[in-house]
């Protein structure tokens, strides 16, 4: 389903950044700063539309022949970014909310540990 997923910080830093095949982490990393532009875009945009602040899903940010990537912003301003393969063309709109629900119920449980520094960058094993 997804090559690679990124969860970036309010000031726009990477936070976690795994891709599937470690040679191409370079190309996604630009991927997903290319969709910072989007999001901050889109962003501006609702605020200026007046439209439902609420909504947390940004939808498709950035296709190419290879990949898509598809954007998701929380209340507090970090964003996740999901790099689909193009040829994958059998994901829906409602299945990509629930991968970013599930994602952003992840990195609730991680914000709610005592341990962790909001902010700093997250490691998995």
């Amino acid at each position: 389903m997804a090559v690679c997923i990124g969860f970036i910080g309010k000031e726009n830093s990477p936070l976690f950044l795994r891709c599937i095949n470690p040679s191409q982490e370079l190309q996604f990393h630009y991927i997903m700063h290319t969709c910072i532009d989007f999001v901050e875009e889109k962003i501006i945009q609702s605020n200026k539309s007046g439209s439902d602040v609420r909504e947390l899903y940004l939808g498709l940010l950035y296709s190419s022949e290879e990949v898509k990537a598809y954007g998701f912003v929380t209340n507090t301003k970090v964003k996740i970014v999901i790099i689909i393969d193009s040829t994958n063309s059998l994901l829906r709109d409602n299945e990509i909310r629930a991968i970013f629900r599930k994602l952003h119920n992840a990195y609730t449980e991680l914000v709610c540990n005592p341990f962790y520094t909001p902010g700093d960058p997250i490691t998995s094993k």
